[in-house]
């Protein structure tokens, strides 16, 4: 036992040791791709964009299941872009609840027959519905088959050479989608998709679908979540995309080529993490066939959306996203590992992810087991362990402190110092409980993946002016 405890100490040592080095090399090139970034983005040149000719038609998918609370804020803020040419497409997921009712009694929706094309099956359609007072509106109305068979009835329906995908919980910043199409104009030809940025929404004002004032959240997790997506996003985002490794733009908000979406037949059903799944088939259908390609991320391009705010819806998303990555690398991404053809994506996208994200809770659990072997073993002494820990915590602590140093910088959305101060008190404390307890809910997915649930989970909505 001695033996194998020492082996799996050596073992963890090395794997903190690489999965380290890759998070600090990711953060130095989220650094020295922001200030680029930040001198492309200045608002005369957004200004300009927005009212461009040359700017892309974008065709807005936003699927819809029982989201009567929020979906009227969600179209009222996309019908309000700065853009010169969209058009919204809302997707009613056959939702139990008023989803239906209140987008047809809000916009005077009546029944149409447009053309659809059939580029990908879905669910049955039951109706089509527009008010030419709305004249870039249209709402679609099927059944229950699901958020991707939802966006790919949007996909039949839309006419525009680019999609975007929407959540129905979620706002976007008036110049998010000119914001998102420079990036996409800077190579119309190779790039194949660009992510947006995802805020938390929770405790900042609302007005007619606009987030007027920005506050950091108030409640517990919302907090939590708030520090844990800004390092997410800005300190490891910015660095993939710069190396054309991401491998997921997030479903909340994100523009992509409809001709590629169609070539890989579309968003796949049946299990959650349809966001993930639709990068790693471009990613494969650009490599096999060499086709030049890039996947980018434009971090000043903001969609603010609701996070959970109780434990148990909070731990159901978790669970969910847990399940939909081991899920994509099971059936997408373990083909791609370490082979050549596959470049990047497939020699260190891939393998950190099997590696240092899909398998981390095992590694992670196994772990504290390792330590009560070596105490009761007397293998070891407190003050090792304890001075391991610190050099852990603070070396992870130190990454977070950077993802709030690219937000002050470069973009500043939060204008209160006694917001600042918040963010770094919750990037501290997320290291004593939120991240150990993340831990087991992605266990927790897994174990529901060898259980075959496929469940969405539970979601509650709240009303944004609220």
């Amino acid at each position: 036992m001695r033996e194998f405890l020492l082996g799996y100490g050596y073992f963890a040592m090395y794997y903190v040791i690489v999965i380290t080095v890759i998070y600090y090399v990711i953060f130095a090139l989220s650094i020295r791709h922001t200030f680029p970034l930040k001198r492309g983005i200045q608002y005369n040149r957004i200004k300009k964009l927005s009212g461009s000719k040359h700017v892309p038609p974008v065709s807005l998918l936003v699927p819809a299941y029982n989201e009567e609370v929020t979906i009227i804020e969600n179209v009222r803020s996309l019908l309000a872009l700065n853009y010169p040419k969209y058009e919204v497409i809302v997707i009613n997921d056959g939702s139990k609840d008023e989803t239906f009712n209140v987008m047809i009694e809000e916009f005077k929706l009546e029944k149409i027959n447009p053309i659809v094309a059939d580029h990908i099956k879905t669910k049955q359609v039951r109706g089509i519905y527009h008010n030419p007072e709305y004249p870039f509106l249209y709402f679609i109305d099927k059944e229950n088959g699901g958020k991707a068979d939802s966006l790919n009835a949007g996909i039949n329906l839309s006419h525009y050479p680019l999609i975007s995908t929407i959540d129905a919980d979620s706002l976007l910043e008036k110049d998010a989608l000119t914001r998102i199409a420079r990036v996409y104009m800077e190579n119309p030809e190779d790039t194949v998709a660009v992510g947006g940025n995802v805020r938390i929404v929770n405790s900042c004002t609302v007005e007619d679908g606009i987030v007027k004032r920005v506050r950091f959240p108030k409640k517990l997790l919302p907090a939590l979540q708030n520090v844990e997506y800004i390092k997410a996003f800005l300190g490891g985002r910015i660095g993939w995309s710069a190396i054309n490794g991401l491998i997921i733009v997030s479903g909340a908000f994100g523009v992509f080529q409809k001709d590629k979406v169609i070539a890989v037949k579309g968003y796949r059903g049946g299990y959650p993490g349809e966001d993930m799944n639709i990068v790693i088939k471009l990613h494969r259908y650009c490599l096999e066939n060499k086709i030049p390609y890039r996947v980018a991320f434009c971090p000043d391009a903001v969609c603010w959306t609701q996070a959970p705010d109780t434990y148990r819806i909070l731990s159901s998303q978790r669970k969910r996203w847990g399940r939909g990555n081991l899920k994509n690398m099971i059936e997408e991404g373990i083909h791609m590992v370490f082979r050549p053809k596959y470049k990047v994506f497939g020699l260190l996208t891939l393998p950190y992810n099997i590696i240092f994200e899909t398998l981390n809770p095992y590694v992670r659990i196994t772990g504290l087991l390792a330590i009560l072997g070596y105490w009761l073993l007397t293998m070891t002494d407190w003050a090792t362990l304890v001075v391991f820990a610190l050099v852990n915590f603070f070396s992870c602590f130190i990454l977070s402190l950077g993802a709030l140093f690219i937000e002050e910088s470069a973009f500043s959305r939060y204008p209160k110092i006694s917001d600042l101060t918040k963010m770094i008190l919750y990037s501290f404390l997320m290291f004593f409980g939120y991240r150990q307890i993340g831990v087991w809910w992605r266990f927790m997915g897994h174990i529901d993946y060898l259980r075959n649930n496929n469940t969405w989970g539970t979601m509650v909505r709240t009303n944004f002016n609220k």
